[in-house]
């Protein structure tokens, strides 16, 4: 697994105890009084928890490719099926997609929207749901059809909205300029129907995958959607976003920033709560770059058919927001690069599935599309350890890490973390001016060597922090070859 480096280096230390220097990271603004931690569980995908980091970095993880999950090789579906989504609703996985096997001269007039589910996640299967009668036949796996203008880019999303109806628990949004964005739903992800005959969002250029969900955290549904930074389609493909109580009813759009990182093409934009954390939104975008080729024109269009997929080139990038209007970039490098296969290397490629599943007690699952516009294109899954995007990263010479104040609830703290054989970490809370707190100090804490996923901190064998909660604290990680990836305070 690759990983990428953000790093603030210091002078060589003769002792990993040793205080030195601290490198403060800069606050986010209007955020001068203590984090109401509670006991929501936090990740260092930006620096909302990091003030001062000593000789450590933000290392940032590449997912590993597992191999062909599905493959696009029904008549229906073919070299031109993408915009994925995939759900994980119980014990069922729920995939969707665009299925177009051409695209003509009048558009994608023959898409349609498929359905696969999978126990695992793993090993899928496309059922025939009689619903749609192609090629004269119901026995296929196709929701959808007759309306290629939502078909090619129909998103949908289980709702966690606390009253759902069951009728709508689930929904989507579909649509493009001329239609705009339309609202389904549907009581059991497969049969569905528009929520109304007017579209629901109408200022935009939506020809992409455009997302929706709810937001606990917000406490207000959230839309991501394509637009420009020209008129028309000029300048570079972008994300904007919408809100709404109901559904129905949205605010006016707001172009979404990146902090101080140059522009590029982000053809889609995949953002989604994290399950594990669904204050904190992952945004998985495909970066796109029209004009870069890395194959040479006579191997490009052996892989396709029409020269317009041969030049340009795309990869994954790793985005993280917590509501409003900025996504944080904090890593420029690739999240997902296209590898070494010459197929994955044509233009439109490497699109990143909506939806980061819970795959097993470790790791997550993800998708992407591999070999658009070649008669071989299929779902890639990749797997990622549970909150394993980011890690605050210390090398064998030692470092640390101090949060910002915070208050908390509960009674332990848990952290996700591994180190070498020679590493480990330990844990010392402190006050809000950072001096140890009687109890909790680092020396009392026995450093804690391994790699788990919910290890409880405990100072001379006491995990209870209690009498702790709701106190201005802070943390300090001391650490040895190791990487810390995410902790919470729980009951």
């Amino acid at each position: 697994m690759k990983t990428h480096s953000v790093c603030w280096p210091l002078p060589a230390v003769a002792a990993i105890l040793i205080l030195l220097p601290a490198v403060r990271v800069a606050a986010p603004s209007g955020k001068g009084e203590p984090i109401n931690l509670g006991s929501r569980r936090e990740l260092f995908v930006d620096r909302y928890m990091i003030d001062t980091l000593v000789n450590a970095c933000l290392r940032l993880h590449q997912p590993h490719r597992e191999g062909v999950a599905l493959r696009f090789d029904r008549s229906w579906e073919g070299k031109f099926s993408g915009y994925i989504t995939v759900i994980k609703d119980a014990g069922v996985y729920r995939m969707y997609y665009r299925g177009l096997p051409r695209i003509t001269s009048a558009g994608d007039s023959s898409a349609v929207t498929c359905y696969a589910e999978s126990r695992d996640g793993i090993s899928w299967t496309k059922p025939d749901l009689g619903l749609c009668s192609i090629d004269g036949s119901f026995g296929n796996n196709v929701i959808l059809a007759n309306q290629s203008r939502f078909s090619h880019n129909f998103s949908p999303f289980l709702d966690t909205h606390p009253g759902t109806p069951s009728a709508e628990r689930f929904k989507a949004i579909a649509g493009d300029e001329r239609s705009g964005l339309v609202a389904f739903v549907s009581a059991d992800g497969i049969r569905w129907h528009r929520m109304r005959p007017e579209p629901i969002i109408t200022d935009g250029m939506f020809d992409s995958q455009n997302v929706a969900f709810w937001s606990e955290s917000e406490g207000k549904y959230c839309c991501y959607f394509r637009t420009w930074t020209g008129k028309g389609y000029t300048g570079f493909r972008t994300i904007s976003r919408t809100t709404s109580d109901d559904f129905l009813h949205w605010t006016d759009p707001v172009r979404m920033t990146f902090g101080n990182t140059p522009w590029e093409h982000l053809y889609t934009n995949a953002t989604q709560p994290y399950f594990r954390a669904p204050h904190i939104y992952i945004a998985l975008p495909k970066r796109f770059f029209p004009d870069r080729a890395a194959l040479p024109a006579e191997a490009a269009m052996s892989l396709v058919s029409d020269s317009a997929y041969g030049v340009a080139s795309s990869d994954a990038v790793l985005m993280s927001a917590r509501g409003g209007d900025r996504y944080d970039r904090t890593f420029m490098e690739a999240f997902i690069p296209p590898g070494p296969d010459p197929a994955d290397w044509v233009a439109r490629d490497n699109t990143p599935a909506l939806g980061i599943v819970p795959g097993n007690m470790r790791e997550l699952f993800l998708y992407r599309l591999s070999h658009y516009a070649q008669s071989t294109s299929h779902v890639t899954r990749y797997t990622l350890r549970l909150d394993g995007f980011v890690s605050v990263r210390a090398p064998y010479r030692g470092g640390e890490m101090t949060t910002r104040p915070f208050t908390f609830d509960g009674r332990e703290l848990e952290i996700n973390y591994s180190t070498s054989a020679a590493g480990w970490i330990r844990v010392e809370i402190q006050d809000q001016q950072g001096n140890p707190l009687p109890g909790f100090s680092g020396e009392e804490n026995p450093e804690m060597i391994g790699d788990e996923i919910a290890r409880i901190v405990r100072w001379k064998e006491e995990s209870d922090v209690s009498a702790l909660a709701g106190s201005t604290v802070r943390l300090r990680f001391l650490m040895k070859d190791a990487d810390l990836y995410s902790f919470r305070f729980r009951e």
